[in-house]
């Protein structure tokens, strides 16, 4: 598979995630506030080299590929550097449309349990601030509502590249192995 196709099979388990969770969403009413992000800002978040490897790309195509991994690469923050909490609209991100699997995932999909059962995977603001909504949410689930599952998205960019979903680095780390993978892959062509 040829690193476009990867790039392509990638933005189309983003796509499926991205329908899926605004199914959710609309089914329970769940949302996170307006510019809130408090979950970007955990330090320790960790990615896959794969989940990053569509926004290396797109950086590649943009001639800014270097630029950025210069950025990763002098940097020891542990924030993930397309946070950008001055950011208007949707989410923090400064390249929302590129941002990784775990925060497309967090907030409106569930788990499995060692029972076999859906657990809602969402933060504690969510639990709080919308109890009626969120308890509303996992009875929903119990009674057989389509909720994405995490381990099922994760299995879906594992059969498009082993190697770059096997190991998970901080989110930093992820992004600039991703941006070397996209770099050493034209260098040689």
């Amino acid at each position: 598979m040829s690193l476009e196709e990867k790039v392509r099979g990638v933005e189309l388990v983003f796509e499926k995630l991205d329908r899926e969770i605004a199914a959710f969403q609309q089914a329970t009413s769940l949302h996170c506030q307006w510019g809130c992000g408090k979950c970007c800002f955990k330090p320790d978040i960790e990615a896959t080299i794969l989940e990053f490897l569509p926004f290396a790309h797109y950086l590649h195509t943009q001639g800014i590929a270097f630029d950025w991994l210069e950025k990763l690469t002098s940097s020891d923050s542990p924030l993930c550097h397309i946070l950008s909490p001055t950011q208007g609209g949707a989410g923090l991100c400064s390249e929302y449309k590129y941002r990784g699997l775990i925060c497309r995932l967090f907030g409106y999909t569930a788990r499995t349990n060692k029972y076999n059962k859906k657990e809602l995977v969402t933060c504690a603001i969510i639990k709080n601030e919308q109890a009626a909504q969120y308890e509303a949410a996992v009875q929903k689930i119990d009674d057989g509502e389509p909720v994405p599952v995490m381990s099922q998205f994760y299995m879906q960019l594992h059969g498009i590249d082993f190697e770059l979903t096997r190991d998970f680095y901080p989110i930093n780390q992820a992004m600039r192995k991703a941006i070397e993978t996209v770099l050493q892959y034209y260098a040689y062509r």
